[in-house]
């Protein structure tokens, strides 16, 4: 049998208390070494990397939230305001504050009732928007909508209801295209616009002077440290740096002149525009009809854009600035200088107007709009009466290259380069004009048509209206603005921007004298205008009217406007500028289908009354008969 220890054995306290001292000191040494990592590690944290994880809990504790600053305000010309800003509510979110973006867009749309638009533009503003900001989800906020919003609020964390101020513009329609209107930034423009200026701000500027001037109305944005707790709830506010309203406009445009001729116009489709010919300052511009730009702001309902878009009167169009058509009979005065400037007449150069014009060996006839023409006709009596025969036979001296030579000079062909957006040229033409336009040559016969504003020559109504300034002043070019005066934060110099002098053969005294010529159109003997030029009190006005044909008539045919629809109407121009001697207003109006330029020519003399008398007129009575067509 193997050996077996006795189990009484005594035990040796000695080892074990040694063992025990070996384990003891090592246990002491693992704790001393955990204990150096732990206090290592804490001096690595709390001293090495201080500041690095000050930072990350400061960033969790305050945030730095942007401030959109107010819109500058629009004055017209004597202080009115035109463009104001009125508080409105925004429904924002915060999306981290909530859990998910997408399950609080399905809360919160049959809420507010929140449109597919309406995410879209959302989820646009959310791509561009930092973190922690909040971002609008609907703009304007009804009442109806605030009410449903508080009886849930408490189940919205990270939704909240913020005031902010958004663009109103208390005349309506009257000033719509003109002054245009603000809107929401699109994704498009969300990538162009500098991130920092544009922090917190929903609304820019998309036609008009909003557009044309936004550098000037966008403020500078302004910044808040806010401190919140764990939930992100506001505690208070740390540091506050105010936002910056942009600069405010004071325009040249006249609140009572624009509104006599918004009345003026009332029920006709058409377009006035009124210049100092002094200075080149626009004081009225008016298309009809027009639209409510407070529509727009904060995005038109797809309802009211449907309405305006498919309007058979297009309100949204610019006639103004945008409407091509030929200018008639209206730009014979500025032609006439030409036919002076060329050596081609003088003012006592003669006809006899048999009430027809024709070419040499062509039997096409070209017609005065008088049948039986006007007599004996010099260059005074060609203007004050229009005679057509008179135009049809210097205009085929004077050629359609000489023609688009001079008549640059006015203006024609070219944007006048007002201070507003998508301005259209219209055409004046010439021979290498024709070539590139269509490949095709230029024939004698067509300067006939474009003599007396008709076939490829067209042009806007601001074109006419700084055509006609041009003339009133002497022959001076200046260009149409709007902007008068801007005070603010943002340096800008408006001027009155003088171009330059009309080149014109060294003989100032045609220019009194094509003014004597105008006047005589309205206040003159046989003047097409003159039933006007009775009713004309404590001034005189010079003027010149115009029929723009808009559907032809065959050779031989004879224009009779009850066998047509009305929108094939002829249109009725009238260009104006008073006083006569000293004029300090120059206009150009257009009425679609007006029939004659002498029915059109009493709205005219309506701002004329306003500008200079101080009276404002009543509303039109409906057009009576004139003796003149013209």
């Amino acid at each position: 049998m193997p050996f077996n220890k006795d189990p009484f054995t005594l035990k040796d306290n000695q080892q074990e208390a040694a063992l025990f001292r070996r384990r003891a000191t090592v246990a002491a040494l693992f704790v001393l070494a955990m204990f150096g990592v732990l206090v290592s590690r804490y001096y690595y944290l709390q001293v090495v990397e201080y500041e690095i994880y000050s930072t990350m809990s400061e960033n969790n504790r305050v945030h730095l939230e942007a401030i959109s600053p107010p819109r500058g305000f629009i004055y017209d010309r004597k202080g009115v305001l035109l463009a104001d800003n009125r508080p409105t509510f925004t429904l924002t979110i915060n999306r981290q504050q909530i859990e998910s973006v997408d399950a609080m867009l399905d809360r919160l749309t049959p809420v507010l009732e929140l449109t597919p638009e309406d995410i879209k533009r959302f989820r646009s503003r959310l791509k561009a928007s930092r973190k922690f900001e909040e971002v609008p989800v609907k703009l304007r906020l009804t009442e109806a909508d605030i009410a449903r919003y508080s009886e849930i609020k408490h189940e919205l964390q990270g939704v909240n209801v913020n005031v902010e101020l958004s663009r109103y513009y208390p005349y309506s329609d009257l000033f719509a295209h003109a002054i245009g209107y603000v809107s929401r930034i699109s994704e498009k423009e969300q990538e162009t616009l500098d991130p920092v200026e544009y922090a917190g701000t929903n609304l820019i500027g998309k036609i008009g002077i909003e557009k044309y001037y936004e550098h000037l109305l966008h403020g500078r944005v302004g910044y808040q440290h806010v401190e919140t707790n764990a939930h992100g709830k506001l505690i208070r506010v740390l540091k506050r740096t105010p936002p910056v309203r942009g600069n405010d406009l004071n325009l040249h445009l006249d609140y009572q002149l624009q509104k006599i001729a918004h009345d003026q116009l009332a029920g006709r489709r058409g377009a006035v525009v009124a210049i100092d010919p002094r200075t080149g300052g626009v004081l009225a511009f008016v298309s009809n009809p027009s639209f409510d730009p407070n529509h727009f702001v904060g995005g038109i309902p797809y309802r009211i854009y449907s309405e305006y878009r498919d309007h058979i009167d297009r309100p949204l169009y610019n006639r103004a600035l945008q409407g091509i058509y030929p200018p008639g009979s209206t730009i014979k005065p500025m032609e006439a200088l030409g036919f002076l400037h060329y050596n081609i007449v003088d003012w006592n150069w003669r006809i006899a107007d048999p009430g027809f014009f024709h070419l040499p060996g062509d039997s096409h006839q070209f017609r005065d709009w008088k049948k039986g023409g006007h007599g004996i006709v010099d260059m005074h009596r060609a203007i004050v009466q229009s005679c057509d025969t008179y135009f049809y036979t210097l205009s085929d001296r004077m050629g359609v290259d000489r023609f688009h030579e001079w008549m640059k000079h006015f203006g024609f062909g070219e944007k006048t380069g007002i201070d507003l957006i998508d301005e259209k040229r219209g055409s004046l033409p010439s021979v290498a004009w024709k070539r590139k336009r269509f490949g095709a040559p230029w024939y004698r016969g067509e300067m006939m048509s474009v003599g007396i504003g008709q076939g490829y020559f067209t042009a806007t109504p601001l074109q006419l209206a700084m055509a006609t300034a041009i003339i009133a002043n002497g022959g001076q070019h200046v260009r149409p603005h709007l902007l008068k005066t801007t005070t603010g934060p943002k340096k800008y110099d408006a001027g009155n921007h003088p171009d330059y002098k009309v080149p014109f053969n060294g003989k100032p005294e045609d220019w009194g004298l094509m003014r004597t010529a105008m006047r005589d159109v309205v206040h003159g003997d046989g003047g097409t205008a003159r039933a006007t030029g009775y009713k004309v009190k404590g001034y005189e006005m010079a003027g010149k009217t115009g029929t723009a044909q808009v559907k032809g008539i065959k050779q031989g045919a004879k224009y009779d406007e009850k066998s047509i629809d009305e929108r094939f109407w002829d249109h009725g121009w009238f260009i104006g500028f008073a006083p006569a001697d000293n004029p300090t207003i120059a206009v150009a109006v257009l009425v679609e289908n007006g029939k004659h330029g002498s029915s059109v020519a009493p709205i005219a003399k309506a701002l004329f009354d306003y500008e200079l008398t101080g009276v404002v007129p009543e509303p039109p009575a409906p057009a009576a008969a004139h003796e003149a067509d013209e």
